[in-house]
């Protein structure tokens, strides 16, 4: 439950500033929870980016404004944290359909959207049907070579994730004899959140395959090491290109992890494709680990 205590410190901060500007990385500081990771489980537990959120908070914070024709519409704007008359409009018509002077002249009263509650109920009502739990083990250390590239994760209404990573691998398989004292048989996908000098937090993703000791690496390609670390490891049955795989880790970082007595370390979440994997058959099999350690008691 800490991790959603933390979600709702997040979400009450936010509500507690809807008329001012909102740094998205307030919020997750606020919930004292890595912006990535915040974001990630965010997205999991509504099916919503926390900058829609924000904005559709400000927006349903102006109706009752709205309802004062006194009041000009770039003055419910700036009251609202947004920062001019037309982008407030723009995110009104977006949500709704129609401008903020339409609502005004048609509606006889404001419209309630209410704040996200998160609590126990919410969480068992949010995966019912799915029973997903993982093993938990320690993996040894493995070195990796591979291609690397930063991309914009599902967190993000800008994500590019489902265009990257297929020219990425289909790029990297063909080029895996070029690569020295390799463990032949598995493959690896590997997500890091890496922060750049100014603090900002980006999303890297790695194919790569496990080598004995890292040597001649090849143009275009990098080595990385995993420290040994105690994983859960979730199965995913079915083809890693569809909806189904994005659910899977939704239902790890949504339901699993907050229910759970382990915490994300921040360290890499790890794809592993081995002999099992076929990319075209329904029933490939990928195991998604998250790093993980035990809850403070």
């Amino acid at each position: 439950m800490k991790y959603l205590n933390s979600i709702q410190l997040g979400i009450d901060y936010i509500e507690d500033n809807l008329d001012k500007p909102i740094p998205l990385t307030s919020i997750s500081a606020h919930a004292n929870m890595s912006h990535w990771h915040f974001q990630r489980i965010f997205k999991a537990l509504t099916n919503e980016t926390l900058k829609a959120y924000v904005r559709s908070r400000r927006i349903a914070n102006s109706m009752d404004i709205l309802f004062d024709k006194e009041r000009s519409i770039l003055d419910v704007a700036i009251a609202s944290g947004f920062e001019s008359h037309e982008s407030y409009t723009r995110a009104f018509q977006k949500l709704f359909g129609y401008t903020p002077s339409d609502y005004r002249q048609r509606a006889s009263q404001a419209l309630i959207i209410k704040k996200a509650r998160f609590d126990q109920g919410y969480l068992e009502n949010l995966h019912q049907h799915l029973n997903l739990e993982p093993r938990i083990y320690t993996k040894p250390a493995k070195i990796l070579v591979g291609i690397k590239i930063e991309v914009i994760g599902i967190e993000s209404e800008k994500t590019n994730i489902a265009d990257k990573l297929p020219a990425l691998w289909e790029g990297f398989m063909p080029r895996l004899a070029e690569i020295s004292n390799t463990i032949e048989g598995t493959c690896y996908g590997i997500i890091t959140v890496e922060e750049n000098t100014s603090g900002e937090q980006k999303l890297f993703y790695m194919s790569c395959v496990e080598v004995s000791k890292a040597s001649d690496i090849p143009k275009g390609m990098v080595t990385t090491q995993l420290p040994e670390q105690q994983y859960a490891e979730f199965q995913h049955t079915g083809q890693v290109n569809t909806d189904h795989f994005n659910r899977t880790i939704s239902y790890i970082y949504s339901s699993w992890l907050l229910r759970s007595n382990m915490k994300h370390t921040y360290g890499p979440d790890v794809e592993t494709y081995g002999p099992e994997f076929n990319y075209q058959s329904d029933d490939s099999i990928v195991y998604y680990a998250v790093p993980v350690e035990p809850l403070a008691q």
